[in-house]
């Protein structure tokens, strides 16, 4: 009898042990899940080039998702208080599709236009939203106060320096199967604007919301840009030790283009930013903390 008393004891403990760890497993997750989504950061990155004769300082947001940091954004509008950019670029999918109206992008902008201008390209969730026909969002967020790039660029002055500052959503190849850049393969207006774009001793700065735009195929040894700017694959939504991000969307599984700085021949320099929450997924976001992402651009 007391053998079989010492054995239940063993097996209770054991069960004891294992539900302990289960509940502390839980509670760790559901803890990286809240800070992936509420505990804003920034990062910093710094640019050279010679077509850069004093420094600006580029406030890079991107994928806020609808979401908030504290009430009407006010933890994120008083970080970018902080930072004092000289240029707020927003980089698409700050809104989500099924938003059913654009007030928290409108607050956030009415809220930071004063901080710096105000630059505002398109993701693929204000392309949807758009397409539903859920509001005029365009001049929503142009009433706000922001400058909307769809295809389109503008020459501006900044800090002494002259800088070209584009904004597009579409990839900047064809979709041939090869991904070429010909002309006789793209969309003609896509192609002109990509070709004007680059004509010029500006310093020139694209916002493309999806960093895959440029990376595939042709795009990034045709195009000449000094710095593009992108957001879309939420740094990869799960982040595990070692491996990085898990999941980029054209990029598949475990991409590498998902956050940081890239090189390419064309395509000097890719900021990439993990971005501020997330849409519907299949994973919320973990070991993820969202970000500001400030840029200093240098004379090289």
């Amino acid at each position: 009898m007391g053998h079989l008393l010492k054995r239940r004891k063993r097996i209770f403990m054991a069960a004891g042990i294992v539900l302990a760890a289960v509940i502390a497993i839980a509670v760790f997750i559901k803890v990286e899940i809240y800070i992936s989504y509420n505990s804003l950061e920034t990062e910093e990155y710094t640019i050279s080039s010679d077509r850069i004769n004093s420094e600006v300082k580029l406030a890079l947001i991107s994928d806020l998702h609808d979401h908030t940091f504290g009430e009407k954004n006010e933890e994120l509008v008083q970080m970018l208080k902080e930072q004092e950019p000289d240029l707020i670029l927003m980089a698409g999918d700050i809104i989500n599709d099924i938003s059913k109206d654009s007030h928290v992008a409108v607050e956030l902008i009415e809220q930071v236009k004063d901080i710096a201008p105000v630059y505002y390209s398109l993701g693929n969730q204000e392309e949807d939203y758009i397409g539903r026909g859920t509001s005029d969002l365009l001049n929503e967020l142009k009433d706000a106060g922001a400058i909307v790039l769809d295809e389109s660029y503008q020459d501006i002055q900044v800090n002494g320096n002259a800088i070209r500052l584009g904004g597009m959503y579409d990839y900047v190849f064809a979709l041939d199967g090869n991904n070429t850049t010909r002309k006789k393969n793209m969309r003609p207006s896509l192609y002109q604007f990509l070709t004007d774009f680059q004509d010029t001793d500006s310093y020139r700065l694209m916002m493309a919301h999806r960093p895959d735009s440029f990376i595939f195929g042709d795009a990034a040894k045709t195009w000449e840009i000094d710095l593009v700017v992108s957001g879309h694959n939420h740094g990869g939504q799960v982040i595990l030790p070692f491996l990085g991000g898990i999941y980029g969307g054209d990029q598949g599984w475990f991409p590498k283009y998902v956050d940081g700085v890239h090189h390419f021949k064309k395509v000097k320099n890719m900021v990439i930013t993990r971005g501020l929450g997330s849409g519907e997924e299949k994973l919320p976001r973990f070991n993820n903390k969202p970000e500001v992402v400030m840029i200093y651009l240098e004379k090289e």
